[in-house]
């Protein structure tokens, strides 16, 4: 944690790779760093020592951070799927060429 009570470092880690490696990412966890879980790219999650639920609660309380009001991710329905002519496969095969 930096002078300001703040982590400064962030990791991420899949979600096969916390699973296997539960153990380590803890006590990366409890020493200060900030774990990023992200499943096949997305992060879904966020891993922290116990002492920084103080200063989320703190964070929160000033403004400066907030909490998600949705509880599902949001879809894509401004915009009108193009329509494909092959298989997703098949293009990337081709455009490999």
């Amino acid at each position: 944690m930096d002078a300001a009570g703040l982590h400064t470092q962030r990791m991420n880690v899949t979600v096969s790779n916390l699973r296997a490696h539960l153990s380590e990412w803890v006590n990366r966890a409890s020493s200060g760093e900030e774990i990023l879980v992200t499943h096949r790219g997305i992060p879904v999650a966020r891993l922290l020592g116990v002492d920084a639920a103080p200063l989320l609660e703190r964070l929160t309380a000033e403004g400066v951070t907030g909490r998600v009001d949705r509880t599902s991710r949001p879809k894509a329905t401004k915009h009108r799927r193009v329509p494909s002519t092959a298989s997703v496969a098949d293009l990337v095969t081709e455009q490999r060429r």
